[in-house]
Order: C-alpha cells, then sequence, then structure tokens
C-alpha cells in the first residue's frame, strides 16, 4: 500500500471509528474550531504545549542504534522525487530584522550540530538516523526576529508542500536545517538540498526540499494539516 493511501485510511478509520480525540491524529480541518473534533484538537493541544519544555532534550543516540535506511522509508506528495531548482537558496522572511537568503555554502559554514534522536511516524513506525545541519535558531538569531513573531512557517519547492510550527518548538535545541544524513550529503528522496529535522516533532511536521522560511504572528496551515492531521504534533 502507497504511503498517502496508508495515511489516508488512517485517518479516515481514526474518524469513523470516533478515536480522533484520543489519538490527537487529526480534526476536521473544514470545521477545525467547531463540533466535537475541533474541541478534541483544541484539548490536545493544550496538553501537549503544557507538557512542551524547550530546555528538555530528546535522548542522543548511540550511532549503533541507526536503522538501515529499509527502516527509514521516504516519503513524497507528488509522483517524482523533487530535483533543486538552479540557483537555489534558502530565504528567511517576515517578522525579521534582516531578511537572509542563504546557499548551501552559507549554511555549512554556520555553527553545525549533528543530532541523532528516533524519529517518530504518525503511522507507528520509528527509526534512527543521524543528521548534519544548523539550528534554527541560530538562523533565527542572524535574522533577527521580532518579538511579536510567535509561528513559523516552512515552506518547499515542491509545489503545495508546507507546515507551520509554534516558534518554540521551532526553537528548541535539536530542531535543525538538515543539509545532511548518516554522515553523507542529503540524499534526493529524504529532502535534498534542506529539510526541516526536530526531535520534538511527528514526521509529517518536517518539511523536505525546504526554501522559505516565515516567521509570522499568526498560525497557519499546512500540507498534511490542512488535510485533518493534527496541528501541533509533538513527541
Amino acid at each position: 500500500m502507497s504511503k498517502s493511501t496508508r495515511r489516508g485510511f488512517l485517518v479516515s478509520g481514526l474518524r469513523s471509528a470516533g478515536l480522533v480525540a484520543l489519538t490527537g491524529i487529526g480534526c476536521d480541518s473544514d470545521r477545525p474550531n467547531a463540533g466535537f473534533l475541533g474541541l478534541a484538537e483544541r484539548v490536545n493541544e493544550r496538553f501537549q504545549r503544557a507538557l512542551f519544555d524547550p530546555r528538555r532534550l530528546a535522548p542522543e543516540l548511540a550511532k549503533e542504534e541507526e536503522s538501515v535506511l529499509d527502516d527509514f522509508p521516504p516519503y513524497k506528495i507528488g509522483e517524482e522525487f523533487p530535483v533543486a531548482p538552479a540557483g537555489w537558496a534558502l530565504a528567511v522572511r517576515g517578522l525579521v530584522a534582516r531578511p537572509l537568503t542563504l546557499s548551501l555554502a552559507d549554511l555549512q559554514r554556520l555553527p553545525r550540530t549533528r543530532t541523532r534522536v528516533r524519529h517518530h511516524c504518525v503511522e507507528g513506525w520509528s527509526a534512527v538516523a543521524s543528521w548534519d545541519g544548523v539550528r534554527l535558531a541560530e538562523v533565527a538569531r542572524l535574522a533577527g526576529v521580532d518579538p511579536r513573531a510567535r509561528y513559523v512557517e516552512f515552506r518547499s519547492f515542491e509545489p503545495g508542500y508546507y507546515s507551520s510550527w509554534d516558534l518554540p518548538s521551532a526553537l528548541h535545541p535539536q530542531t535543525i536545517l538538515a543539509y545532511g544524513m548518516d554522515g553523507a550529503p542529503l540524499a534526493r528522496e529524504y529532502g535534498a538540498p534542506l529539510r526541516l529535522y526536530s526531535a520534538v516533532k511527528l514526521g509529517y511536521k518536517m518539511v523536505k526540499y525546504l526554501d522559505q522560511v516565515t516567521f509570522l504572528p499568526h498560525r497557519a496551515g499546512g500540507y498534511w494539516e490542512d488535510q485533518g492531521y493534527e496541528w501541533f504534533a509533538g513527541v
């Protein structure tokens, strides 16, 4: 069964069973603030926000615990894995004092960090890889984020693919803009040249083929979130 088919089956099955509020997987995106499902997501989100601690780190794992790639399936929303456009660069915009345009070389010159944590997918599987990149908090520092910013939107050059996060999760020390995986440059099927990666969110929040980061005063949506997946999606 394809990834997209499994995702659709999972969400529709949970909705029909009336278990969405218990699992926290999604709400009805056509009326996110109304009815039982809207209430359930608001309760879920408040609970997850209460549990979130920006100082708490997920356990960093040993190299021996890395999964083989077959246990870390890639996914795409289109027919093919996208290829970065010529002259690709990351745009950092929105409520910032200094808008940035960063090439891959620019990003690689910034302080490098590696994280090796357990990845959790909403479909129920987990896997471990090591990710090399730069903390989003470092990019935010360079851009000079305005105090009015409360959310961050991440957009991909894969058409229609995006997500938005709460600012504290985006600035967590284990949230990075990753350009390497398992000691090698990031492969096309895993989001090259740049993807979002974090220990604090479920996998569907980690936008691949990243080319825009926008700091916002208001909450936006997302490719999966607009289809009914939970917005906060904390781990």
